[in-house]
């Protein structure tokens, strides 16, 4: 192989692990910003946080990095595009082009105004006030117009911000796919709904001593494999999981002492998040060989272990026992209740509280909300207004206030638009996922009763972590189960569980 070949090639890489190293001191800050940071410290945290995204965005764009790949596009470094050099030289180049279109001067004005939204929102969020979060939702919302104004689009602006997070997908494709769910879901809502039986969710609203539920919550998500020397467990407004490193991931949750689920689900939720990214390749961090392939397949982790695993009734003739030994408000209550109660369906307020089967509504809700905010067909000042217009005509509630309505999600405030409709498409993975490896380790259910997790585990370890970027989300389903991405599965799995429940 020529020199120049390898030289390019592994300026390329350092100039890429080097980048990562800014990105996980930005990431840092951006979860102290969301954990310990004292309220007066935001102003300044937004100057560290726009002025680290300049330079990261430097380094990204800088003319040399075009050069490296210039060189490297029709070496044997980069023939077969799904081998280790042809990942890096593929994904990279793609980043390149997308980012070289950024102005750097928009690139850290949406980095300040994600850390000041954000901050602006709790306090909104907390004092139910959307028209104290307004102006810098406005902000927000021209600032990402303009970026996808300079990525360029096809058909929609829309596009070119989904594709920061379902790279190669678009608005044609999830829109109608999202439409199909909501189709195939809508007539098992109503059987759910007009059933006979009805779970007693009052069980998870007793009382439930706040350090007994963080104890509970760690033992679980390291019973999972969350490997709590790689990572760590702390309190938020909004659960997340943000990564310092390759062995530095911060899960975080809320906790309600009236509602064991708000905790325990979430912790669930990021700690899926979170054992992704501890199965990523660590000697390839910094590399697209060392990242996450899209959101959608990063959700479709964090849903496997909140739902498939975590409330699946196996899961509970294991973890009820401990439960009932760290909650007195549990004791004498039987596995089909509690099973019940974890499951019950109803339409909700929140989000992140939302039941699995009515879940996707809310971000259908989402979805069609910011899209017509970019596209300009909707105004931030019409948007308490058409919010709560949408969750009567979906779920047949009305929020009582913003603050359990449209101030309920963080992403807007940090300028996440086009990250909703991967949540979807993440429930639509796990199903697909989940059966696959249902059918390729046998009889999961019984794992789980004995306590074994390990199998799940190793087994998307193997077939989704260790690859990195190689495959597109795409690509991965039909590698894994030999079928594209499809709702049946998940629906399947639907009807068979809340079948059972509900007696349908």
């Amino acid at each position: 192989m020529p020199a120049n070949h390898t030289a390019a090639y592994e300026s390329l890489c350092s100039n890429a692990r080097e980048t990562a190293k800014l990105a996980s001191i930005m990431g840092l800050l951006e979860w102290d910003e969301r954990t310990k940071m004292p309220p007066a410290g935001g102003d300044y945290r937004a100057e560290q946080i726009s002025y680290l995204a300049g330079e990261i965005h430097k380094r990204q764009t800088n003319p040399a990095v075009g050069e490296w790949l210039a060189a490297l596009a029709d070496s044997p470094l980069a023939a077969d595009r799904h081998s280790e050099s042809g990942t890096v030289i593929r994904q990279l180049q793609r980043q390149y082009d997308k980012k070289t279109k950024l102005p750097q001067s928009l690139v850290e004005e949406l980095s300040r105004t994600a850390v000041l939204g954000q901050q602006m929102w709790v306090e909104a969020r907390k004092a139910d006030d959307f028209a104290k979060f307004r102006p810098l939702l406005e902000k927000t919302v021209e600032l990402k117009r303009q970026e996808a104004a300079a990525i360029g689009f096809a058909v929609t602006p829309y596009d070119a911000l989904l594709d920061d997070y379902e790279p190669g997908a678009t608005t044609a494709e999830v829109g109608p796919a999202l439409a199909g769910l909501r189709d195939a879901l809508t007539p098992l809502v109503e059987q759910i709904v007009g059933s006979s039986r009805k779970p007693d969710g009052e069980l998870l609203k007793k009382e439930f001593p706040l350090d007994a539920q963080e104890a509970f919550g760690k033992a679980a998500s390291a019973a999972i494999g969350f490997d709590y020397e790689a990572g760590r467990l702390d309190v938020t407004d909004h659960p997340f999981c943000a990564g310092a490193g390759p062995r530095d991931q911060r899960i975080t949750t809320r906790y309600n002492l009236h509602d064991f689920g708000d905790a325990f689900f979430s912790i669930l939720h990021e700690a899926g998040h979170g054992l992704y990214e501890q199965g990523l390749p660590a000697d390839q961090f910094g590399l697209p060989t060392g990242e996450a392939v899209s959101l959608g397949i990063h959700e479709s982790q964090s849903r496997m272990w909140e739902n498939q695993v975590g409330r699946s009734r196996a899961f509970w003739e294991h973890f009820l026992p401990q439960a009932q030994t760290a909650f007195a408000s549990l004791k004498g209550v039987s596995l089909d209740a509690f099973y019940g109660a974890i499951n019950e369906v109803r339409p909700s307020l929140i989000r992140v509280d939302a039941d699995e089967v009515t879940y996707n509504l809310h971000i259908l809700i989402r979805f069609e909300l910011e899209r017509a905010l970019i596209e300009g067909d909707l105004q931030p000042a019409e948007l308490p207004g058409a919010w709560n217009e949408k969750y009567q005509r979906y779920l047949g509630i009305t929020p009582p206030n913003d603050a359990d309505g449209v101030l309920q999600d963080v992403h807007w405030s940090a300028g996440l638009f086009g990250y909703f409709p991967t949540y979807s498409l993440g429930n639509l993975y796990a199903g697909q996922f989940f059966a696959q490896a249902n059918k390729d380790l046998g009889d999961l259910p019984a794992a789980f009763r004995r306590g074994e997790f390990r199998p799940l585990l190793d087994w998307l370890r193997q077939q989704i972590h260790a690859h990195g970027q190689r495959w597109s989300a795409g690509e991965l389903a039909l590698q894994i189960t030999g079928r594209p991405l499809s709702h049946a599965p998940w629906i399947e799995q639907m009807r068979a569980k809340y079948g059972e429940l509900y007696g349908l």
